[in-house]
């Protein structure tokens, strides 16, 4: 009988296998290094948020179209020109960042651009901020070439640029442009309110009056819930003397968008406007008062939304100055200079009130920082002394043009009046009346009387027939004249 070796059932396998063995250190030592790495910040854990979340440009958008609506055009800054809060344009600029080929944010960029520049003063910012919105336009139309709403906006900064361009030809070659654009809108869109809105207001700067009525009409039936039509419909209404319903049609614009500060500063301006015409001086006051309740509502808003903007102020000065009360004017522009210290367009306003006010001596401090610029410690001197909240300055000169030559005028008036043999300012009020003399402004007989006077005057005073003195002060209209600083 064969007995067989019994054989177990469940037999152990090798457990020696050097494969396995390499691959659980190999396992083992990507752990470690693994941890490590983690630990040292070399490799971030899975599902982690990104540092900074992506926007989209539709969501800088909503917030710059929330921004425009609130007045809050540009970034807000402190007194030391800390960033606060960004702007509308800052938002709609991080939007074509995001998204380089959308025709409506470059568009939308553009409108916000070109209604900023109705809160600066300076004629060098204006000039360069349109140049922006021009080309911000110009993007969007190349971005989409059949969008009525990019040729709208275009025809609207080519327009708002021919409105403070100095040379004629340029200034008709921009409203060509501007008309042709608005032409192409209402091409691809003859419904478009906002294109014949900015068509009405390019043929009210041409002078065709009778046909922007009609357009802004047809405007006005299509959509009368947008700002810019009631806008452009005061604009033409204005442009017809019509200055009581033009300020309605401005109220209308404010009651949309209710913190847009231009829009107060124009129906404030038709305000005084009214009062300058009355006959009737208990009217006159009234209207005069109305004037300065929209001007003193700009600033509140402007206070409230931390925007340090002047022009409120320089729009009360110009009311009180109408007024006839000029120390009160004065202050309000020395309070406009508190906020631009270096801006010389106010010195010059400020040396215009202190002629009406007869102060000629501290006149010429203020309108020598115009002409001449000034240095910090002379800036103080120009303004009547600097208080707690003024910042000495640099202020260079302005270049004389259409809207600074008045400046140029008065002071070379004042330095020949004042003059005596023993303090003769004769040979400064003579190099600036040919300054004028050699310009284009001599025309103006106002300012060729001015001129004829001053060289008669320190004629006597240089052969020592006059004696000089604020009597011999010519009394021509020009020194009466409030100079106009933009269009």
């Amino acid at each position: 009988m064969n007995i067989y070796q019994k054989r177990a059932i469940f037999r152990r396998r090798n457990e020696s296998n050097v494969y396995r063995m390499f691959l659980w250190v190999v396992l083992i030592l990507v752990g470690v290094w693994l941890i490590r790495s983690v630990q040292q910040g070399d490799v971030k854990p899975l599902f982690l948020p990104t540092p900074t979340p992506t926007r989209f440009a539709q969501s800088y958008a909503i917030e710059g179209d929330a921004l425009f609506t609130a007045g809050k055009l540009e970034d807000s800054k402190n007194a030391d020109g800390t960033v606060l809060g960004p702007g509308a344009i800052t938002a709609y600029r991080e939007a074509a960042k995001v998204d380089p080929n959308n025709a409506r944010v470059w568009a939308d960029l553009s409108r916000i651009q070109t209604y900023s520049t109705a809160l600066l003063v300076k004629q060098d910012d204006i000039l360069a901020r349109l140049d922006e919105a021009i080309a911000s336009a110009e993007n969007a139309v190349k971005i989409n070439p059949d969008d009525s709403y990019a040729h709208a906006v275009h025809a609207f900064s080519l327009n708002w640029k021919a409105s403070y361009t100095a040379d004629d030809r340029e200034r008709q070659k921009l409203l060509r442009e501007s008309e042709d654009e608005a032409v192409r809108a209402l091409q691809l869109d003859n419904a478009s309110a906002l294109a014949l809105s900015f068509y009405a207001e390019v043929l009210v700067d041409q002078q065709k009056w009778t046909q922007a009525l009609q357009y802004i009409d047809q405007a006005l039936e299509l959509d009368s819930t947008l700002m810019d039509v009631h806008r452009v419909h005061a604009y033409v209404l204005e442009s017809l003397g019509e200055y009581a319903l033009a300020i309605e049609a401005y109220d209308r614009a404010i009651a949309i968008t209710p913190n847009l500060t231009f829009l107060y500063l124009r129906a404030g301006a038709g305000y005084r406007r009214l009062a300058f015409e009355s006959p009737n001086e208990e009217i006159q006051r009234q209207l005069y008062e109305k004037s300065l309740e929209y001007f003193a509502q700009t600033a509140r808003i402007n206070e409230q939304l931390g925007v340090q903007d002047p022009t409120p102020y320089l729009s009360i000065a110009r009311t009180y100055s109408q007024m006839g009360e000029f120390f009160i004017a004065i202050r309000n522009v020395q309070k406009t200079i508190e906020f631009q210290p270096e801006n010389a367009v106010f010195y010059g306003e400020l040396g215009v009130l202190y002629h009406k006010n007869r102060n000629y001596e501290t006149g010429i401090l203020a309108l020598k920082c115009v002409v001449r610029g000034c240095t910090p410690p002379e800036s103080c001197d120009g303004r009547g002394g600097c208080g707690p909240n003024d910042t000495e300055a640099e202020v260079k000169p302005l270049s004389l043009s259409a809207g600074t030559v008045y400046y140029f005028d008065i002071y070379a008036s004042e330095l020949a009046a004042l003059s005596t043999p023993k303090k003769n300012y004769c040979e400064e009020a003579l190099a600036v009346a040919k300054t004028i003399e050699d310009s284009e402004y001599d025309e103006d007989p106002n300012i060729a009387a001015d001129i004829v006077v001053v060289r008669n005057i320190c004629e006597g005073v240089n052969s020592g027939v006059i004696g000089g003195g604020a009597t011999a002060t010519p009394e021509g209209d020009v020194m009466n004249v409030t100079p106009t600083v933009t269009p």
